[in-house]
């Protein structure tokens, strides 16, 4: 199985990102290396989440460039998305799940029910990945 390693510092910048946006859902992307099975996040760029629904996110083109363009310039790969269940739990769904196989990086998600990380990829299926702190 596959890790991925955010700090409680990264996690609390999510959180409190989640926190801000309520009631919508808000939107991350995660800058950091993989290394081997492990996926390290070093950084963490907010994004708006365009669509302003508590149930839907987008980011919009204008942001994923420049965080395409941070990431090169920082000699760092995007590792992965980040956005929060302000209403459910941190499990994909099946929106989530039809952009997973366009964006093949692990997903974090937050639920603001139970305030709990997960985060997933897609394979054949949906796996859960560790994360560790």
């Amino acid at each position: 199985m596959q890790k991925i390693i955010i700090s409680e510092s990264q996690k609390k910048i999510l959180s409190n990102h989640a926190d801000n946006e309520k009631p919508n859902e808000s939107c991350a992307i995660l800058f950091g290396m993989v290394d081997d099975q492990k996926i390290i996040v070093k950084e963490i760029f907010l994004t708006k989440n365009i669509d302003e629904s508590p149930v839907n996110f987008t980011i919009s083109n204008e942001q994923l460039i420049k965080c395409y363009k941070i990431a090169e310039e920082k000699k760092m790969e995007v590792v992965g998305i980040f956005h929060s269940h302000p209403n459910s739990e941190a499990y994909p769904s099946n929106t989530d799940k039809k952009f997973m196989y366009s964006n093949p990086v692990v997903w974090v998600i937050y639920s603001g029910i139970s305030n709990n990380f997960k985060a997933y990829v897609l394979e054949s299926n949906i796996l859960e990945v560790l994360i560790e702190t």
